[in-house]
């Protein structure tokens, strides 16, 4: 279950962004679609602060599979509005993690949106595995700043 507004313990990391034309419907309000794709885009560059990236972890031969995303929306964001992706990682285990979203305001006073996306660790052949200690590791060690 996604929490509205609690921020996580873990360490977060925030991105700035802006809403696109073609993320946009008639009505200039963002698709309700992107919102999952921003989660991606806060979830790949909180792996990169830790020091990894989804590259180097599919070269080791690993892949974290998305198997349950959810988004609750609270105020539509439209055409050019600027905001804030907030991500932490609710829960770490070396076969699956939960990563925790919030897009906000560019003032930060108003949230927009929250959820999570939970990833399980399979290998190539998608068959359920472990991190590799190292990758492990790192996320533990950002997460404990």
């Amino acid at each position: 279950m996604i929490d509205q507004e609690k921020p996580c313990a873990s360490k977060s990391v925030e991105i700035n962004l802006r809403v696109r034309y073609s993320e946009v419907d008639r009505m200039g309000v963002a698709h309700n679609r992107v919102y999952l794709d921003w989660f991606e885009i806060g979830r790949t560059e909180f792996c990169r602060q830790a020091g990894i990236t989804y590259k180097e972890i599919e070269e080791q031969g690993f892949f974290l599979v998305v198997v349950a995303a959810s988004c609750r929306y609270r105020r539509a964001l439209t055409y050019d509005d600027c905001f804030w992706i907030k991500v932490a990682l609710k829960e770490i285990s070396p076969r699956k993690l939960i990563f925790a979203y919030q897009l906000f305001s560019e003032d930060r006073t108003t949230l927009h949106a929250y959820g999570e996306t939970v990833h399980v660790v399979t290998d190539k052949k998608l068959k359920l595995a472990s991190l590799p200690p190292e990758i492990y590791q790192k996320l533990l060690s950002f997460i404990a700043r």
